[in-house]
């Protein structure tokens, strides 16, 4: 698959089969995330793999919670916030046979003093939403559907997320990538604004 087919046919999938994804193939998807650009070359991320079923249903609920507080944050009327229930438990939307969720170590870092804390940390994320980017677009070459799930980053969920992953408070959570094979027809969306809305010659 050409670069360019890759990067036009990735989009958030929402629902997943039940098929198995093998710890093979997702070696193979970290593989491609950690040739992604990482400042200071510190490749101070993790990536924590749920493949068990009592921590994909732990995570899950995480994720379930996350949307809630996301839709209460925007004012969501009550009856849309239970037709998503009602997707989420009753049809499975971002339920997937994995889930990779992506950490940065906030104690690795190349510049010292707190004068740079906030710097050292946006650089961190940046490399770590590189890293994810690779990932899903090999997803893609493999035949996957990804999705980037950010509501777990909510106070209270991050938390519960980072000790299902056995690490402490120096890591901080980037994302959460439901990885498994599509559920249905992909359609990739189209963007709302194209190169020459975004684009500013100089």
């Amino acid at each position: 698959m050409e670069l360019d087919d890759a990067i036009a046919k990735r989009t958030s999938v929402r629902y997943f089969s039940d098929e198995p994804v093998s710890e093979e193939v997702i070696r193979e998807l970290i593989g491609a995330a950690i040739r992604a650009p990482t400042a200071s070359g510190l490749e101070n991320w993790i990536f924590a793999v749920f493949m068990s079923e009592e921590k994909r249903r732990a995570l899950y609920d995480l994720i379930a919670k996350g949307m809630m507080e996301y839709y209460r944050a925007v004012n969501l009327p009550e009856d849309k916030m239970e037709k998503l229930r009602r997707r989420m438990y009753g049809e499975g939307m971002y339920r997937a046979p994995v889930y990779v969720a992506v950490f940065i170590d906030r104690r690795v870092r190349f510049l010292k003093g707190k004068e740079f804390d906030e710097l050292e940390f946006i650089w961190s994320v940046e490399s770590a939403a590189m890293a994810i980017q690779n990932l899903m677009l090999k997803a893609v070459e493999l035949g996957l559907g990804t999705v980037y799930i950010g509501v777990t980053n909510f106070r209270g969920i991050e938390e519960k997320v980072r000790e299902l992953a056995g690490l402490d408070g120096n890591y901080y959570l980037v994302g959460v990538i439901p990885v498994g094979r599509p559920k249905g027809e992909v359609r990739p969306s189209r963007r709302r604004r194209g190169v020459g809305d975004v684009m500013k010659l100089l």
